[in-house]
């Protein structure tokens, strides 16, 4: 099949564990997300995290806000079939509970984890438990210092934090974390990730803080993430979109996917529509994509309403089809014309097709 026009030139970073996912070095990219249930509720937050599992999502992360949720995420650490990382504000404690508890990873935000004593007990029990850290900083809750130094959040700002927590980490003899610069201003993002991959090796996590709603977010996520990826930059990613976690990974696994990164499950490629299509071209794709969401197995698809770029489109994919009149499309297999097809049902049709073709790829892998 086609081959991408250029392959991305990974920096090189040091290899971090979130469990059983190896995060750095030449280890494809993570793809993480993060619950939105209430972590106290392990039932309902270890739901969330299976359907994001069937995903593909490599990572989960828990709000651990209080004591009711540290002591929950003890049996949704037990029960998960991913790593979980439990996120910590304000409350040191709840960071030495999740170490004890199992979490795989402890993501705390340094600006608002209270004194260096404190920070050196989260460690300690990180330490003792095989545990890593990431370590937060974000825009939006900078150090008191750092902020009466810069008046207001500034990419500088930000990678100033990170050393100043990367110091305290290696002065503590801890190396086993990853860091992540993140802000809601996509420039700010960028110019702050860019200055610190200078800055050392430790894998990068990368995400547009606050990014908004599905359309917004995926769109704002994208430019970001993905100006950063094209670079070389990243080694983990989290999409933050005020949507379902489910969401944040599908977004996640198509921009991976469209850079060459990551290649999983069906990928499609389409056509807009127009006056020339020969069949309803959105909808078939709308609901393919529904009906497709379980299979893991690499495949490319093309789906194109008319002849003018069909046949050409078809060349490079697995499955192909090219709309024509009277009703009447061409179907293309590994790139050459198979067979056609009148008066069927299309959705159905291809769906059948498409996981036939799943089944042989798998076979021959």
């Amino acid at each position: 099949m086609h081959r991408p026009y250029q392959q991305i030139q990974r920096r090189k970073s040091r290899v971090v564990n979130v469990g059983n996912v190896s995060i750095g070095g030449d280890n494809q990219i993570a793809v993480q997300t993060m619950t939105n249930t209430l972590t106290s509720n392990a039932k309902d937050t270890l739901e969330q995290i299976e359907r994001s599992a069937k995903l593909g999502v490599d990572i989960v992360r828990v709000s651990v806000p209080d004591k009711e949720s540290s002591n929950s995420l003890k049996e949704i650490v037990k029960h998960s079939s991913v790593p979980i990382v439990a996120d910590i504000h304000f409350h040191y404690q709840r960071g030495i509970e999740a170490a004890n508890n199992g979490a795989s990873c402890i993501r705390i935000n340094p600006g608002n984890i209270g004194s260096i004593d404190r920070i050196k007990e989260v460690i300690k029990a990180a330490k003792d438990n095989n545990c890593s850290i990431r370590v937060g900083v974000n825009a939006g809750s900078l150090e008191k210092q750092i902020l009466e130094k810069y008046s207001e959040p500034t990419p500088e700002a930000l990678v100033e934090s990170a050393k100043l927590n990367i110091k305290i980490l290696e002065d503590n003899d801890f190396t086993n974390f990853k860091i992540s610069v993140k802000s809601s201003d996509i420039f700010m993002s960028i110019k702050a990730y860019e200055q610190l991959a200078e800055l050392c090796d430790y894998p990068l996590h990368l995400g547009i803080t606050e990014a908004g709603g599905k359309r917004a977010g995926s769109i704002k996520s994208s430019i970001g993430v993905g100006n950063l990826l094209l670079r070389g930059i990243g080694d983990t990613i989290r999409i933050s979109l005020s949507d379902e976690p489910e969401e944040e990974v599908r977004v996640g696994f198509e921009i991976l996917k469209s850079l060459g990164l990551r290649n999983r499950g069906v990928k499609i490629i389409s056509c807009p529509s127009c006056a020339r299509q020969q069949f309803e071209v959105i909808k078939t794709v709308k609901n393919l994509e529904k009906k497709l969401d379980d299979i893991s197995t690499p495949i490319t698809v093309s789906i194109i309403g008319c002849v003018v770029n069909g046949p050409g489109e078809a060349t490079m994919t697995n499955i192909g089809i090219t709309g024509g009149g009277n009703d009447t499309h061409m179907i293309y297999l590994d790139g050459k014309k198979n067979n056609v097809v009148k008066n069927v049902d299309l959705e159905n049709y291809l769906e059948k097709i498409i996981r036939k073709k799943t089944k042989e790829l798998e076979l021959n892998q």
